[in-house]
């Protein structure tokens, strides 16, 4: 447990401790489950305390919610840049390469964890669900872009993007659904398989996004 010196206490502008309460939050959530993200953990690891976290998040169902967007958005963002080219990409071919290479890896095990985690908790946590659709819709976006834009350049052939996008997404899934129990056979027997279903739904030879 972080010490705390009232003596010593930080006053910080509203929007900064509350951007720092909600990034203590998620790398909780991210590395140890959204269960263990209370108002009491986020004010010890923060060093004040816990009424200047509920302060800021009354209802703690609010702070694990927006603690998931946070680390997932966060994810996103490194997976499927909004600009791939400011990213250093070279075309969707290339952004997707670096996607599957590394969804495949141990790198996103807890992301997959995260998302298992999220989801099963979202069945009794309405503001959690909120959040969990809303993620979902926006990877799958981000997905469903980079396939148009591939399509369009004639890198990919795909009918309908959208629909690919949801399957490929899917694919990452079910992959990722024996993360807790079997990761390593998990990686032996599966760890293409989310690749292999982009490369059929883009109309791409096989192994042409390794």
């Amino acid at each position: 447990m972080t010490s705390r010196d009232p003596g010593k206490r930080v006053r910080k502008a509203p929007a900064e401790r509350r951007n720092e309460i909600v990034a203590t939050a998620a790398r909780i959530g991210l590395t140890e489950g959204l269960e263990c993200i209370t108002l009491r953990r986020v004010a010890d690891e923060l060093g004040v305390r816990p009424g200047l976290v509920g302060h800021y998040f009354p209802a703690a169902d609010q702070l694990v919610a927006e603690a998931f967007t946070s680390a997932t958005m966060a994810e996103l963002d490194s997976l499927l840049p909004e600009d791939p080219a400011a990213a250093g990409h070279d075309g969707p071919g290339h952004t997707f390469r670096v996607f599957f290479g590394l969804t495949s890896s141990a790198e996103f095990d807890n992301v997959s964890r995260l998302w298992l985690n999220a989801r099963h908790l979202s069945r009794y946590r309405s503001v959690l669900r909120d959040h969990v659709v809303a993620q979902e819709l926006l990877w799958c976006r981000r997905i469903e872009r980079l396939i148009a834009a591939g399509t369009e350049s004639g890198a990919f052939s795909c009918p309908d993007p959208r629909a690919a996008a949801t399957r490929v997404l899917v694919a990452i899934d079910g992959a990722s659904a024996y993360i807790n129990t079997s990761a390593g056979h998990r990686r032996d027997t599966t760890a293409d398989m989310a690749r292999g279903v982009a490369e059929a739904e883009l109309g791409l030879p096989g192994g042409a996004l390794a």
